[in-house]
């Protein structure tokens, strides 16, 4: 009897706990069927970095690349099959492809509808003028991890390539002291190249323009001459912090504040780098400019006004005042949380063309709603700023309505233009990827 009792509680139990799982999986399923008709609403999106297309054939639908994925609700499974439902979520781990049981998936750039230019580059990260290297954003990683390792990897090749410079010119100079070309300057100095390391805004690159306390999957980092970072998760400050300290332990000297305006071959065949420092010979370039490149301005009057900026670093400069965020991606949303939880602002208003937040990780999603709902957040739904004014902006409205609003400060988050020309001045290739690795 007691072992009848015993085998009904387990069944009990197993089914309990079958029905929770199935009704679980139901709901996610009906979340990523959401999102598939908000992304169709919006067109075809395109992915800055690379990431993963699933064969619906090969396709199992196990999910195992749902739970791989660090980011979360970057895929779902939807009709038994996986699908990307957050594309502009994916930031090129590539766990899925890694976690899946039938290799159903395979890791590529752009999509099969819009492409995605990118340099053109040899498996060392070598464009086709002899010396120039990329790594980084630039090239399609967007993650830190990658990053990190493709800077050591190109300068690995440059340490074991015969090009050297003669006299006082330098062996390799690279651009951009973020994870890629921080990673790349240390080796070259392991092996005792003369390298010099350019930074046009502060030391860091993209990490400082990270919100206040924004959270960063990164992986384990090698640097050379540091060692390995084994956080898999990393606040803005703690990655500040990081960098602070490998320049510190390994005596790095980076130049801040150098802008690069031109790249020319020299007669000898090196380089003449020109900065706003100067001219520069050296017989390597490694750019690690990222994809943003300068920022995207929206070319409307009064957007000169000392009052715009084009990213929030330090909240606190806005204590009291009425804020205006441009945009709905990522870094606009995000900007306005980091407004709502340190600057003390009077109030916050977020301004974007579309009528949801559909290109937003599912995490941002959900807050902005939140905070929409506590009444810390005006969300200005199909909108675009028509005009800025000393005390006010004006908006227009999908109807055609114009809107006017009390404004100290305005915050333009609509992304950046990638540095193209420069590469182009160079003679590098520049080919676009349609769904291709």
């Amino acid at each position: 009897m007691t072992t009848w009792i015993a085998l009904g509680f387990f069944a009990a139990v197993a089914l309990a706990l079958n029905l929770f799982w199935r009704k679980r999986e139901q709901g996610r399923t009906e979340t990523g069927r959401q999102n598939l008709e908000e992304l169709r609403e919006m067109g075809d999106i395109v992915p800055a970095s690379i990431h993963p297309v699933i064969d619906p054939i090969r396709c199992i639908g196990s999910g195992a690349c749902v739970y791989a994925c660090p980011e979360k609700s970057v895929l779902t499974v939807v009709n038994g099959r996986g699908v990307l439902t957050s594309p502009l979520g994916c930031i090129g781990h590539g766990a899925c492809s890694s976690a899946c049981p039938v290799q159903a998936i395979s890791l590529v750039f752009g999509t099969a509808k819009r492409g995605l230019e990118l340099p053109q580059l040899d498996p060392d990260f070598q464009t086709k003028q002899p010396g120039v290297y990329i790594v980084g954003e630039l090239g399609g990683m967007g993650l830190i991890r990658n990053a990190v390792s493709q800077g050591r990897q190109a300068a690995d090749h440059i340490v074991a390539g015969d090009r050297r410079a003669a006299g006082e010119s330098l062996d390799a100079l690279v651009v951009g002291a973020g994870p890629a070309g921080t990673s790349a300057t240390l080796r070259l100095m392991e092996a005792g190249l003369r390298v010099l390391l350019l930074e046009r805004e502060a030391f860091g690159g993209t990490i400082t323009h990270y919100p206040r306390a924004k959270v960063v999957m990164t992986g384990f980092l090698d640097f050379p001459m540091y060692g390995r970072v084994s956080k898999r998760k990393m606040s803005k400050e703690q990655l500040v912090a990081l960098w602070e300290d490998i320049r510190e332990k390994t005596g790095l000297q980076v130049a801040v504040g150098e802008l690069v305006e031109k790249i020319e071959r020299g007669q000898d065949g090196s380089w003449l780098v020109s900065s706003t420092g100067g001219v520069f010979k050296t017989a390597n370039v490694l750019l690690a400019l990222g994809r943003r490149g300068s920022p995207r301005k929206l070319d409307v009057p009064g957007e000169e006004q000392s009052k715009v900026v084009y990213r929030v670093i330090e909240p606190e400069v806005f204590q009291d005042q009425h804020v205006l965020v441009v945009g709905g991606g990522n870094a606009a949303v995000e900007s306005a949380f980091a407004l709502i939880d340190g600057g003390k602002c009077a109030s916050v208003a977020i301004s974007y063309r579309k009528n949801n937040f559909a290109r937003c990780r599912q995490p941002n999603r959900k807050r902005i709603e939140a905070e929409m709902e506590a009444g810390r957040l005006t969300a200005l739904m199909g909108t675009q700023v028509e005009e800025i004014f000393e005390d006010r902006v004006t908006l227009r409205d999908a109807a055609g309505e114009q809107l006017s609003r009390q404004n100290d400060a305005v915050v333009i988050q609509v992304g950046g233009t990638a540095p193209t020309g420069l590469l182009q001045d160079i003679g590098i290739e520049i080919v676009t990827k349609y769904g291709e690795a």
